[in-house]
């Protein structure tokens, strides 16, 4: 993709996350941190619109990686992963995604899909805060052989996710978008 229709794509992300994710109410994060405001990013991405925004732009950012497949914690990585293999610049890509839990039957696995050691992969998280859940993921994901290439999170909540990410993977970390931009006037900006 040309670098405007990766700027037109990005706008139109923001767009979707500003009209459809952005919830302002007191809600518990995962951490456990009470916040004033929450963003449910699949919102957005479970939209044709933000689907195929988020689609075009991680996609990019797979193969600017060198990646072969694209995945990441059940759940937050589930839409960004479907939409970077459903358009056509993630074509050859192949998506995966790593369980909470392991089945206690069946194959067993903490990595499900079409994935082997080896395989380079980008991976996704629709939403950072702490980022244990992405590092948790990560772990599983070195476990399995596969070698991480780049770290991408739809929105970044810009409390500190990003730097322990890059500190448990070594590989390099960044957002589509951040707190800042799709919630401006937050009441907990520094």
């Amino acid at each position: 993709m040309s670098s405007t229709d990766l700027a037109a794509a990005r706008e139109t992300l923001l767009a979707e996350l500003r009209e459809h994710s952005l919830v302002i109410a007191e809600v518990t994060l995962s951490s456990g941190a009470v916040a004033q405001y929450y963003v449910d990013a699949r919102r957005a991405l479970l939209r044709p619109a933000g689907f195929r925004a988020a689609g075009e732009l991680i996609a990019s950012a797979a193969v600017d990686a060198g990646a072969t497949a694209v995945g990441g914690p059940a759940t937050a990585a589930i839409p960004p992963a479907c939409a970077a293999i459903s358009v056509p610049e993630g074509e050859g890509l192949r998506g995966f995604f790593v369980r909470g839990e392991r089945k206690e039957h069946g194959l067993q696995r903490w990595v499900e899909g079409p994935v082997e050691p080896g395989d380079r992969c980008l991976v996704v998280e629709d939403t950072v805060t702490s980022g244990a859940s992405t590092v948790a993921a990560i772990e599983r994901i070195f476990e399995q052989g596969l070698e991480i290439v780049a770290v991408l999170a739809v929105v970044d909540r810009l409390a500190g996710g990003g730097e322990a990410i890059e500190a448990a993977c070594g590989a390099p970390y960044r957002p589509l978008v951040t707190i800042d931009e799709i919630h401006p006037d937050r009441p907990d900006r520094d």
